[in-house]
């Protein structure tokens, strides 16, 4: 496997990725699972906004951890505008994994721990993951251009452009 990777540098890239993203992913999926668990037994909280507060929670740790390790490799494009947009992607993650959890809830009529758990916290959180991982990957983080990817508007092949007098 290894010999694979080396000859595959993207590959092996990715894979790094991955496997940082899953670290990353695991210890909020723990803080999640916590804190929404918590919130429903020890304050009677409504399913919906424990399950909010929990996944408000393991954003702040998943940007953290992402931002800083995951994808620390990757161009930094100025931490408002990764931040703005780590919160819309989680945004859109919330809806998805909502989205499952109020199907279960309304459509199906499961109210009990057990599917409030797995629709939510499994199957919503798994396919919210996959969004998340691509959209961090694409928009929040992007790929770090090398300067001779870098446009040369005026041909100078110095990366700079002329001043005109």
């Amino acid at each position: 496997m290894r010999h694979f990777l080396e000859n595959r540098p993207g590959l092996a890239k990715l894979a790094g990725e991955v496997a940082r993203f899953g670290s990353v992913g695991a210890l909020a999926y723990v803080v999640q699972l916590g804190v929404t668990n918590l919130l429903w037994a020890l304050t009677g909280l409504p399913v919906m906004a424990g399950q909010v507060v929990g996944t408000v929670c393991a954003i702040a740790v998943a940007f953290v951890g992402n931002r800083f390790w995951t994808f620390a490799s990757r161009a930094r494009t100025g931490y408002g505008r990764e931040t703005v947009l780590f919160l819309v992607m989680n945004g859109v993650g919330m809806l998805i994994q909502l989205g499952c959890q109020a199907f279960s809830l309304y459509v199906l009529g499961l109210d009990g721990p057990l599917a409030q758990n797995l629709a939510g916290n499994v199957v919503g959180v798994g396919l919210g993951t996959l969004f998340r991982f691509f959209s961090y990957r694409t928009w929040v983080f992007p790929e770090q251009h090398a300067p001779e990817d870098v446009p040369d508007p005026d041909g100078t092949g110095d990366g700079t452009a002329r001043r005109s007098a």
